[in-house]
């Protein structure tokens, strides 16, 4: 169900433990070849292919929420952010706000990287501001986390990892909107790398990249997207299935 297309009265009419899912994603820069739109595109097409199954009628979509903390893109032209404590605040209310209506099981589905610390955060804060509610589930997953191995499926898919504007993003958006690619053929590989693995290095995108990608776009393909979209939309269909299946007060899922 979409949120959007409902009047308030069957909104209220709903059972309060419909799972309420809000997608958040981001515009930010994808490199030379790729639109800045690109996480929000690809995130919308992850759902689009969701909503085709039976999950669709006993969820709750809310539109896609579009701005995302991309403080680290800034150095590229067309990156649009909200700073983490904004940002941390705006996921809060939008949880909130669904909570204050009664619904009890609230679901992020996150499509850019640098949402997943401030995402986990507020919902943590959340937490400890509703401690003593028993009933809620507050969770946050990014769909290319959920287990699914696109290169166990698709052996010419060269990384085993998401990057950004990589071979797997632009494989996704060759699938969906070749018009938006442009020659990503002439680009150069960009490296991973290992940061001082397995410790955390705090990092901004020009510290790893000039262009903007990290990964390889030459060898993308709408093949390989195809799998991709396969692969990462079935992973949220049984992930929302076990939200639905959630019997409202065990820690298991």
């Amino acid at each position: 169900m979409d949120l959007a297309e409902l009047t308030w009265p069957l909104v209220g009419a709903l059972t309060k433990d419909t799972p309420v899912v809000i997608p958040i994603a981001a515009l930010e820069q994808h490199g030379r070849h790729m639109p800045v739109f690109t996480d929000s595109m690809l995130l919308g097409e992850v759902l689009r292919r969701v909503k085709e199954a039976p999950v669709k009628e006993r969820v709750l979509f809310t539109p896609l929420m579009w701005l995302g903390n991309s403080h680290h893109h800034l150095d590229f032209p067309g990156t649009m952010t909200a700073s983490p404590r904004v940002y941390m605040d705006l996921l809060i209310d939008m949880a909130e706000n669904m909570i204050f209506h009664g619904f009890k099981r609230i679901v992020f589905i996150n499509g850019h990287g640098g949402n997943i610390t401030p995402v986990q955060q507020a919902l943590f804060e959340l937490r400890q501001k509703l401690r003593t509610r028993s009933d809620l589930l507050l969770l946050s997953t990014t769909y290319w986390t959920l287990g699914g191995k696109p290169h166990e499926v698709d052996a010419t898919l060269k990384q085993q990892q998401v990057g950004h504007a990589c071979e797997y993003e632009t494989s996704m958006m060759l699938r969906i909107a070749p018009h938006l690619v442009r020659d990503h053929q002439k680009v150069d590989e960009i490296p991973f790398g290992n940061a001082f693995a397995p410790a955390h290095r705090a990092w901004i995108t020009k510290d790893r990249t000039a262009a903007g990608h990290i990964g390889d776009p030459r060898i993308a393909t709408a093949e390989k997207g195809e799998t991709i979209f396969r692969v990462f939309s079935a992973d949220v269909v049984k992930f929302l299935e076990r939200v639905l299946a959630w019997d409202g007060k065990s820690w298991e899922g």
